[in-house]
């Protein structure tokens, strides 16, 4: 059954299958270093070209023993790796940056979101300035301000510093979801005795949880990826995966770089799904509304 309405005409049909082959080999072009980087982790050489095994598809040509490498170090047998500890710096300080950047970005949505907000143009403005700014400039700015506080080289700095960056996704995602927003539910809740709190609660954040998360995520993942900030203000104790990578390709090359990078590829397609299903849902809500 053909997908062209009856009176759609040749040229209509020729313009639609061009613009779909552009797009696919636009695709393809972006997912091509995945499609190399991904089988090559499973390379059980040392070398980060495939192997003739691979290419016949010959099992003893593909091993896991690069992600048995991220789990204990190969030198010293019993010790946590160093992959690891830049594992759980990573993570934990991006779980620190999505909850204050979650928190603060909706906050700010929210008012931004009135229109008798004052200034609220210079506001958007300067929330928004970091992603604007070069990231270079940034590192090299909060270095110099955080070395004054003796924040640099520590945990907080850097979950700070992340948190700057990370914020305003936050407040644009949180803002558009709050452009279909009925306040006139705000004020049922006021005219019924509630307090701003219990409003924001059970009337504000139920309906714009698609939103916040959507921001979380994003929050979660720039901390997650962030490296040129983090090689200003972290120490050796602050360490993330994406300096240890950094440091691998500069020093020692080995294939557990591919490995860590295929990890955080799968990570980040499951964020997106995520992101993808809140969106569609986020549609389905607000179709629902105007029908």
């Amino acid at each position: 059954m053909s997908t062209f309405p009856p009176y759609t005409s040749t040229s209509s049909k020729i313009w639609r299958y061009f613009y779909l082959t552009i797009c696919g080999l636009v695709f393809l072009y972006l997912i091509a270093p995945l499609l190399i980087v991904i089988p090559l982790s499973f390379n059980a050489d040392s070398f980060f070209t495939f192997s003739e095994g691979m290419l016949n598809f010959d099992p003893d040509a593909y091993s896991l023993k690069w992600y048995r490498d991220l789990l204990q170090s190969p030198n010293r047998p019993g010790e946590t790796s160093e992959w690891m500890i830049a594992g759980r710096n990573t993570f934990f300080i991006a779980v620190c940056v999505t909850i204050l950047a979650t928190s603060m970005g909706t906050l700010a949505a929210m008012g931004l979101s009135r229109s008798q907000m004052p200034q609220r143009r210079l506001i958007v403005a300067t929330l928004l300035s970091p992603l604007i700014v070069p990231i270079v400039i940034t590192g090299a700015g909060m270095f110099i301000y955080y070395s004054k506080l003796k924040l640099a080289y520590t945990f907080t700095g850097l979950i700070l510093t992340h948190t700057a960056l990370a914020t305003p996704f936050v407040v644009v995602t949180v803002t558009a979801t709050l452009a279909n927003f009925d306040h006139t539910f705000i004020r049922a809740s006021y005219s019924l005795g509630a307090r701003p709190v219990t409003t924001f609660f059970k009337i504000i954040l139920p309906l714009i949880y698609p939103g916040v998360i959507t921001g979380a995520l994003f929050a979660f993942v720039t901390s997650l990826d962030e490296v040129v900030v983090a090689t200003f203000l972290a120490g050796p104790e602050q360490v993330t995966l994406p300096m240890h990578m950094l440091a691998g390709l500069r020093q020692e090359i080995n294939l557990s770089i591919l490995a860590v990078a295929t990890i955080l590829i799968t990570l980040s397609v499951v964020l997106l799904t995520i992101v993808e299903m809140l969106r569609r849902r986020n549609e389905r809500l607000t179709v629902r509304k105007f029908s």
